[in-house]
């Protein structure tokens, strides 16, 4: 059976957005603008509901939240005092004035450029794929790095992210996608009753800036312990100092496991008639519950919520290359990188 159809239209600020439907009527709408995932629309019990986090135009992107379903690099998180060696040579970034940190590349990166993008179908998905070519120096990072993003739909209810990138220097590398979910549709309803499961025993301290202390934590007797599938609510009504200093989550988790065969982390609606399935070859899930408190942005019509979303970042973690067990993201010229993030829908119909 070959895939339905893939459709384009103008979204405004001279940016496309793609709408690639599949033979179960699930939508993925995607935008050039920051490579990025704008609805995912699915019927639940006959009803249309789009479980991601969005705006209706590139407009609202850039003037309420460019993060927002982004391609984030090219290193996602932060990168603390902007400081970074790869081999044996030592970077300074800019930072951010506020907090003396470098956060997802720099500011106006990779979500606010205008990527390429064509698009491919087969019998067993439709994709996009999206390519960006990162000047020398660029944000102060060596080296012309070629990034590429696809994103396919597959008649398996499949969202698939695959990464490749490749560098003409040694430099570091670590993009990630910052989708939301929401899977009731609803973003004046806080994700506190969704459950989550993340096959993760241990997960990464913070500081008050949010930054990385070096510290790993076993989640056992601790809100962070997911791995029972528990209600995200744990983590919001806790006097926990990690949990209260962020309000909320905004923290790596270490996989247990990597790879294909079965999920990391699962997400499900209040009334489990919607999940998502995480699978990926990243070491980490950076976990985000969305605390925008009163900034939070007027999305399709509707003011969001203060937690009105979560953010299942799968990257290496921040903090690698800096403390030990955290991971390494250098990349060089002999060694294209490339990584794989499957979100699997499973629904009642």
């Amino acid at each position: 059976m070959e895939a339905v159809e893939i459709t384009q239209k103008d979204f405004g600020e001279s940016t496309i957005l793609y709408s690639l439907t599949n033979n179960n009527g699930i939508t993925l709408c995607v935008s050039n603008l920051g490579a990025r995932i704008v609805d995912l629309i699915v019927s639940v019990a006959g009803e249309k509901r789009n479980i991601v986090l969005g705006f209706d135009s590139a407009k609202e992107y850039i003037e309420k939240d460019l993060y927002i379903g982004a391609t984030v690099g090219r290193v996602a998180g932060r990168i603390i005092k902007g400081q970074f060696t790869v081999n044996d040579k030592k970077y300074q970034l800019p930072v951010d004035p506020l907090n003396g940190n470098t956060l997802h590349g720099g500011a106006k990166s990779f979500e606010s450029r205008l990527w390429k993008s064509r698009t491919e179908e087969t019998e067993e998905r439709i994709s996009v794929i999206f390519t960006y070519e990162s000047p020398d120096q660029e944000h102060g990072f060596p080296g012309n790095l070629k990034a590429e993003v696809m994103y396919s739909l597959t008649n398996e209810d499949e969202w698939i992210i695959d990464y490749q990138a490749t560098t003409d220097q040694p430099t570091i590398y670590n993009p990630t996608n910052h989708v939301y979910f929401n899977l009731t549709g609803d973003v004046t309803k806080t994700v506190d009753q969704h459950s989550l499961f993340i096959d993760a025993d241990r997960f990464a301290v913070v500081d008050e800036m949010t930054s990385v202390t070096g510290e790993l934590r076993d989640v056992t007797d601790t809100p962070f312990d997911f791995r029972n599938n528990t209600s995200i609510e744990q983590v919001f009504k806790t006097n926990y100092k990690q949990n209260v200093m962020v309000d909320g989550l905004d923290h790596p988790f270490l996989l247990n496991q990597t790879g294909f065969e079965k999920p990391q982390a699962i997400v499900t609606s209040p009334k489990s008639d919607v999940s998502i399935e995480m699978y990926t070859d990243r070491p980490v899930v950076v976990v985000f519950t969305a605390q925008f408190g009163e900034n939070s942005p007027e999305m399709r019509g509707t003011k969001m919520v203060s937690h009105g979303g979560i953010a299942l970042e799968t990257q290496v973690s921040p903090g690698a290359g800096v403390f030990d067990g955290f991971g390494d993201i250098s990349l060089y010229p002999d060694r294209p990188f490339h990584s794989r993030t499957v979100y699997k829908i499973k629904r009642s119909l």
